[in-house]
């Protein structure tokens, strides 16, 4: 048994409370101690649980979720795996690392001028994080993010505008997550996760690796996708600006001309069937051309103004 504790004992020990203690065997985390005539004892295997279980708080794991690693381990399957899988996940999912600016920079990066709300905004939206005991300071977890609402505001966008453009743009970026999260669970993972079993240590390894393998695809698609809707969108927005509301030189309307039958099948033979329309259009366009520089040569000179400029 090794060391026996009185419940005072071990949570002076451990570090956890007395209340804490009976609550966790309550629950079912924490065995019950061993009865010794009116004292209840506990062993270092108490001990060692209770720090397990500590280190898994710190992990960010709901007391339910202990609960069933622990059963789990008790059931000899082992925790290293699942933790190493848990780990992988949760670490950061970018090669970005966190930066800490002053109250004074980050004032002077947009334009100079204090905006307590906007940063009370960009604190909710998890852009910014006080730093404790320093109240003229903070965390900038993204500072490519923070970089982006810097150009985005110099360019005239004010704070608000560029704060909602953020909460819109989370939930797509979330919806995107949760599909291609349920995209690879149901290709990759299922064999995991779908067993009448828990995962093996092996299997939680395994499983682990994949994570690393996978963790840059989801980016990379986002990446080239967002790529290709921009060029497109931007183009098609281009030429949609530029022939409503660009100078009269760039409009172009469409009209319905009949040509000669005769005409259409020349054409036809000459450039193909596709390409008739386009070759006619560009044909009467270079036509038009044509007889306005006849027309400014057959006045045998330059302008007046330009006469009189010189």
């Amino acid at each position: 048994m090794g060391t026996p504790y009185r419940i005072e004992d071990l949570a002076h020990v451990s570090g956890a409370s007395v209340r804490t203690i009976r609550a966790y065997q309550d629950r079912g985390l924490l065995p019950r101690p061993e009865r010794s005539g009116r004292a209840n004892l506990y062993s270092d295997a108490h001990l060692a649980r209770l720090r397990q279980i500590a280190e898994l708080l710190d992990r960010g794991y709901t007391l339910a979720s202990i609960k069933e690693l622990l059963e789990a381990w008790d059931a000899g399957r082992g925790l290293g795996g699942v933790l190493g899988l848990v780990a992988e996940i949760d670490r950061p999912w970018t090669d970005e690392e966190a930066v800490r600016i002053s109250r004074a920079d980050l004032d002077e990066r947009f334009g100079g001028s204090p905006d307590d709300a906007a940063v009370t905004e960009a604190v909710e939206l998890g852009v910014l994080e006080p730093v404790p005991g320093d109240a003229g300071s903070f965390l900038v977890p993204s500072p490519q993010e923070l970089a982006v609402a810097v150009e985005l505001h110099a360019a005239g966008v004010p704070l608000s505008a560029i704060s909602a453009h953020l909460r819109e743009l989370r939930v797509q970026v979330e919806h995107i997550a949760a599909r291609f999260l349920e995209f690879t669970t149901e290709h990759v993972f299922a064999r995991y996760l779908d067993g009448p079993h828990r995962p093996t240590d092996a299997d939680a390894a395994e499983a682990a690796s994949l994570v690393r393998r996978l963790r840059p695809l989801a980016q990379q698609t986002v990446d080239a996708e967002l790529a290709r809707a921009m060029r497109a969108l931007a183009v098609r927005q281009l030429r949609r600006q530029l022939g409503e509301d660009g100078p009269e030189t760039t409009r172009r309307t469409s009209r319905s001309v009949s040509l000669p039958e005769e005409t259409m099948r020349a054409v036809e033979a000459l450039v193909g069937e596709r390409s008739a329309a386009e070759f006619v259009a560009l044909a009467a366009e270079r036509e038009v051309r044509a007889r306005a520089l006849d027309a400014l040569t057959s006045r045998g000179g330059p302008p007046d103004d330009l006469d009189e400029r010189r």
